[in-house]
């Protein structure tokens, strides 16, 4: 190891200690860089930093992430998640364990529309959780099923993770959109067999709705099942259809997605100045915290690879020499771990390009790849003790503690663990998708600009690959 690199590792360790005690990330990440990074190259670190930063700043792509995340809490506060859980309530009251898949089936739809976690676990903690109790459903399934259907939402599109990590991993999101699919829906299924199984097997767990509950209008059953369902099909029609037929960019569709969340707050009547606003504050807080992540991230990274120490953490784990499956799972295991005490955008930022090296040079299918870190991301999201979507639910349901939600999240985790093996041994779960419309794709007329845009998505820097370096070069 060169002193260089050596420079880099203390560098990465002092951040990891940094992080564990408390230290705000974004800041310590840039103090970090520009510490060891002058200590390493000298002034030529501001330069390196100038153009990082500059680079990030025209990566059109990341214009997405506010647009996406303000249509979430437009969705949200137009109360679409009610009205999707309330008709499927109806549709499907008289069934065994009804409330369990109308639990799972409102958190899948639901995240087609929005890729925020915390908001989908604490509505449906509200709306579903008291239901549950009064039918005298199964604490920890009830539980169980809140969280990891809530947890949906950071894996099917429109995943805000897929757009930050599509330039990280230097591939389209269009792509990524289309690998989550299978993956997503393979979970949601196994949600609904492990759910309506344990529902058959002992009916205490989750009893049909009490008759005196249930909707008997056929009519008013209609009317809010064409209500709760249709807008919001329409919406997700023209986002994600969009993105996957090659008609527009992630940023076009979000914008178009944002005003049709908009536009449904006012059919639905639910619009106000007051939630307009809270809905742009949120926004405001949450892309700038994923935005200002993202710039010091690549500080970061661009000089740890400058020092070395990307190239020999890479020819490390390579020269141990371990079958491509092995070191896969090793890279694998390393990120859940890291999903504990970070967030997502740390992980796809800070850590995946360390590990990016690694896994191209395996010659691994990175849209594969991609799709395996998001369910390994979703899973870290259930598994105790840091487990977030148990305190987003603990925060609503007062009634259930802890320990009643860490059980029936765990019964889940297994389930996610058993879908990640399926994922690994059978890659077109993740990967029949994307081929596909890019099979269509080649028959198919796209507007030039629109192809340009598209090609330009299809292509990152790595990390030897910086700005900086691109301009000596010019």
């Amino acid at each position: 190891m060169t002193p260089d690199a050596l420079l880099g590792l203390i560098m990465l360790l002092t951040l990891l200690g940094a992080i564990f005690i408390g230290v705000p990330i974004s800041f310590t990440l840039l103090f970090l860089a520009f510490s060891f990074g002058y200590l390493g190259m000298g002034h030529v670190v501001v330069d390196l930093a100038y153009f990082q930063t500059i680079g990030m700043m025209k990566e059109e792509l990341l214009a997405a992430v506010p647009l996406f995340i303000f249509m979430g809490f437009l969705t949200e506060q137009a109360g679409l998640m009610e009205r999707l859980f309330t008709a499927f309530r109806m549709l499907l009251a008289p069934m065994r364990g009804a409330l369990f898949l109308v639990v799972i089936l409102t958190a899948a739809v639901f995240a087609m529309a929005t890729g925020i976690v915390g908001a989908a676990v604490t509505v449906l903690g509200i709306m579903a959780s008291p239901i549950m109790t009064k039918a005298n459903y199964d604490p920890q399934l009830s539980a169980g099923a809140i969280t990891a259907g809530g947890t949906l939402g950071i894996l099917i599109p429109p995943s805000v993770m897929l757009i930050v990590m599509g330039p990280v991993l230097g591939v389209s999101v269009a792509d990524l959109y289309a690998a989550a699919f299978g993956p997503g829906f393979l979970l949601a299924a196994a949600y609904i067999t492990y759910l309506l199984g344990r529902s058959l097997i002992n009916p205490k767990l989750g009893p049909p709705v009490p008759v005196e509950e249930r909707v008997h209008s056929l009519g008013v059953m209609l009317t809010e099942v064409v209500l709760g369902t249709v807008p919001l099909l329409v919406l997700i029609t023209f986002t994600l259809g969009s993105i996957l037929a090659g008609f527009a960019t992630p940023t076009e569709a979000a914008g178009v997605g944002a005003t049709g969340a908009l536009i449904l707050t006012l059919l639905y009547r639910r619009f106000s100045w007051a939630s307009l606003q809270r809905a742009l504050v949120s926004t405001m807080s949450t892309s700038s915290m994923v935005l200002l992540l993202a710039v010091t991230s690549n500080v970061f990274g661009a000089v740890f690879a400058r020092l070395g120490t990307a190239n020999w953490i890479t020819e490390s784990l390579l020269g141990l020499q371990l079958p491509p499956t092995m070191m896969l799972i090793m890279v694998l295991v390393l990120i859940f771990l890291l999903g504990w005490p970070f967030e997502w955008p740390a992980i796809i930022l800070v850590f995946l390009p360390i590990f990016y090296p690694v896994v191209k040079a395996m010659e691994v299918d990175m849209i594969w790849f991609g799709a395996l870190v998001a369910v390994v991301l979703q899973t870290a999201f259930l598994s105790p003790p840091v487990a977030m979507s148990a305190y987003y639910l603990k925060q609503v349901v007062k009634g259930w503690s802890l320990a009643t939600i860490y059980a029936g999240m765990f019964q889940f985790m297994i389930i996610q663990v058993i879908c990640i093996g399926l994922i690994v041994a059978f890659p077109p779960i993740a990967t029949w998708f994307p081929n596909r419309l890019l099979e269509a794709s080649r028959t198919q007329v796209i507007p030039e600009e629109h192809k340009k845009i598209l090609e330009q998505q299809r292509t990152a820097p790595s990390l030897e690959d910086d700005e900086y370096s691109r301009s000596r070069r010019q």
